[in-house]
Parts: C-alpha cells; structure tokens; sequence
C-alpha cells in the first residue's frame, strides 16, 4: 500500500512548526440563522422531515456558505480545514432520512473544501494549505446499552459501524481529502470501527491518507464516555499509528491542559487540540473571548506539548487568528522516544516492563476449564457468570481469559452477550 505524499509533506511541517487547525463549523452555520427553507434548498423542499439541523446537507444546499466559512478560517491563518461532515455517515444521516447520500454529501465536501484550500495554497505556495475529512462519532455506542434493564444491548455494532464508517471515508479520499480526522471519540469502539474502516478502505484503494484520531474527554473524572481515561484511550488506538493523536470538544482549554499533558507524555507520534470556547452558559452559548482562549493555549505550547492547535465549540474565525498569532514563533513538541514495552486497556491501562510484577490472568471464565462457569453460561445464568469474572479481578487477576468454545453452546452469542455484559461492569 503506498502512502500518500501528503503523509511525508505534512511529517517534515509537523516538525518544524504548530499546524494551525480551523474552528467550529456549526458555530459559523449558526451565525447566518438559516430557515427550514434554506436547509432545504431546491433540491429537498418536498423532503418528508424537517431538515433544519442538519448541516451536512448545507454543502448541497447552500454550498456558498460553507465555502465562506472555510474562506474565513483560511483567512485566520488556518493550515488545515475540516469537511463540512462531522455527523455524515449512514447512521447519523438516518435521523434525516438521507443515510442513502452518505457518499455524496462527503465527496461533496470534501471537493468544495479541497478547491478552497487550493486557492489559499495558489496564493501563498511557501504555506500550503490542507483538508481533513471530519469523521464524526455517529449518534449510537458500540460500547453502552441504552437499555437500562438490559446491560448487555447494543444499538449498534462494530459491523455496522465499519460499513457507514468505509461509505464516508470513500467519499472523503474521492473528493480530495489531504488526511482523515476521526473526532470527538467518545467511544473507543466506534472509534476502532472508523479505524478498521479507514484501513479497508486504504487497502481497497491502494494508497493510505495520515491519520489524526480525536478522542473526547467528558468531563472532570478524565474520562472518555465509555470510561476510559486519556492513557487508556491512547492505547486502544495506537496499533493503527496516527499521524497525531488528539483530544477535543467537551472541555475550555484551562480544563482540558492537564490531558492534553498526559497525552503529549505518552505518544509516540504528534499531539494536537481543539478546545471548546470555554464551558457553555446556561443557554447553551460559549462565551471564552479570543484573547483569553490565545492566552491560555500559548502556554501549550511553550511548555512542549502540542503540535497542532484548533478549536471546536464556540470558536470562531477570531479565536483561530488570536491563537495562531499567539504560538506563531513557538517551536512544535519534539518527538519523544518511547522504550518498547507491552501495553493493554480496558478500562485502564495495563503497562507491562521490566519493573512489572507478575501479571495474573484470570482462567475460569472459560466454559471448558471451569464446570461452574460452564453451567452458568449454559443455563443463560450471566449474573452468575459475571460474579465469576469479578470474583477473579478482585483476587488479583488484572487480566481474564474468556472462553465460549462447547459443542453445545451459540458461542458467538454467548461470547457477544457475556462480553457486553463484562464491559457494564
């Protein structure tokens, strides 16, 4: 598989500077308070549902102000912009009716953002500008029940989540994207759906985009929403080797310095941010001005830790410019060497080194080494189940071994149900 010549290209200008990421896109929709009609355009004015909200389809119906915004945040001083596509895959798209343009609407985008860039670039060629296809979280967890009388319900699954996530990615790499942007994780599971999509799709395709991976911390506890803190997160997702690893959304940039400290420590690749303008108001409104959001992200970057800088909620044009003038003779974070140890997460890390103790693994949550479990499984008793596998993580065991293999067993089910149910816990 070849990698693309942006990868090398955006490599050698990670190391010598900070990337200048855009800001909010629903934040600048917002601004031009647009009706039903105009959401709607020609093209979906007998559409059967309300489609004011969805800004994707924007790009279709009103392609000269997501053009404009892209236009303001080049002007800001923007490197890299994102699609107009965060919530543009098949499930997301589904609360509109419009899963069936998925394609469409990220080829769309990703072309309309691409020909902005490239006038920018055409103008200043010593700074090239980039796109970065926006793939959002979808609306559903892989990871979550949204039953709370049944722990061990999905909405969705990792399979369907890798089909709508590879629709997307396809339309992105045809309309021109330079990198993809997985963001504002808040699952981990989606978010390795997306990366087994983005690696599919490369290989169908012959050729392998860079890769920025966004991951969403909540709030005070650390934590992503399906509980992981920012270490663990980083683990879960390190095998498919980003260009830069990200944290976004959800937090101001007073809040989110102490993660994004983590982050810079433990990755063996590039760090990037995109805060919120502070926290919302009680309605819903972001009120972090430019010269304050510079301010505090100008000490990011003195202190080592970044290496691309953006905003998310709240932001503007004018939070981009005062930031991007505020690092602008910052040197980038150096790349940091990394021993090579062995590592794994569920809902922490697991380090294992050469100072590690032995780690104990816990056997008996296997149908054919423990005739307990087995009857327990058998018998559709999960609760029992489950009481053995915590029963072996309170004795000690950081890691279990589950087995589902017997002749008399619907082992996927078994496997899928117990698993669920373990993650719940």
């Amino acid at each position: 598989m070849i990698l693309s010549k942006q990868y090398e290209t955006l490599k050698s200008i990670l190391a010598k500077r900070i990337l200048v990421l855009d800001g909010a896109m629903g934040t600048m929709v917002q601004k031009h308070h647009l009706t039903e009609a105009q959401f709607r355009g020609d093209r979906f004015k007998d559409w059967t549902v309300d489609l004011q909200g969805n800004n994707d389809v924007l790009t279709l119906t009103q392609p000269h102000i997501i053009k404009g915004i892209h236009e303001e945040y080049l002007k800001a001083g923007a490197d890299i912009i994102e699609t107009n596509t965060f919530n543009g895959n098949g499930i997301s798209l589904a609360d509109y009716k419009m899963e069936g343009l998925s394609y469409e609407l990220n080829k769309a985008a990703s072309s309309l953002a691409r020909q902005t860039a490239l006038e920018y670039t055409q103008k200043d060629p010593d700074k090239p500008r980039f796109v970065a296809g926006s793939i959002g979280p979808t609306t559903k967890t892989a990871s979550i029940s949204p039953d709370v009388n049944n722990p061990a319900f999905r909405a969705v699954y990792f399979d369907q989540l890798m089909e709508v996530y590879a629709q997307q990615i396809k339309g992105l790499m045809d309309g021109g994207v330079d990198l993809l942007l997985i963001e504002t994780i808040f699952d981990t599971l989606n978010a390795k759906a997306a990366i087994y999509a983005y690696e599919t799709v490369s290989k169908e395709m012959g050729r392998k985009l860079p890769l920025f991976i966004s991951g969403t911390i909540t709030d005070a506890s650390g934590r992503t929403l399906s509980g992981q803190p920012t270490e663990a997160f980083w683990i879960s997702v390190k095998h498919a080797k980003p260009l830069a690893i990200v944290l976004n959304c959800a937090l101001g940039p007073r809040d989110m310095r102490p993660y994004i400290a983590q982050l810079a420590r433990v990755a063996d690749c590039f760090v990037s941010c995109y805060p919120n303008a502070g926290l919302p108001n009680a309605f819903g409104e972001y009120e972090m001005k430019p010269d304050e959001m510079a301010s505090i992200v100008k000490e990011f970057a003195q202190s080592g830790l970044i290496n691309v800088l953006g905003g998310c909620c709240g932001t503007t044009p004018a939070h981009i410019q005062a930031m991007a003038l505020a690092i602008k003779n910052i040197p980038p974070r150096p790349m940091p060497h990394h021993e090579a140890v062995s590592s794994f997460s569920g809902l922490e890390p697991l380090i294992i080194n050469k100072n590690s103790n032995f780690i104990n693994v816990g056997e008996r949550t296997n149908v054919t080494g423990s005739k307990q479990f087995a009857r327990f499984i058998l018998a559709g008793k999960y609760d029992e189940a489950i009481t053995v596998a915590r029963q072996q993580v309170e004795n000690g065991a950081q890691i279990i071994d589950v087995n589902m293999d017997e002749a008399m067993l619907d082992s996927v089910h078994a496997m899928t149900t117990f698993l669920n149910l373990v993650a719940s816990e």
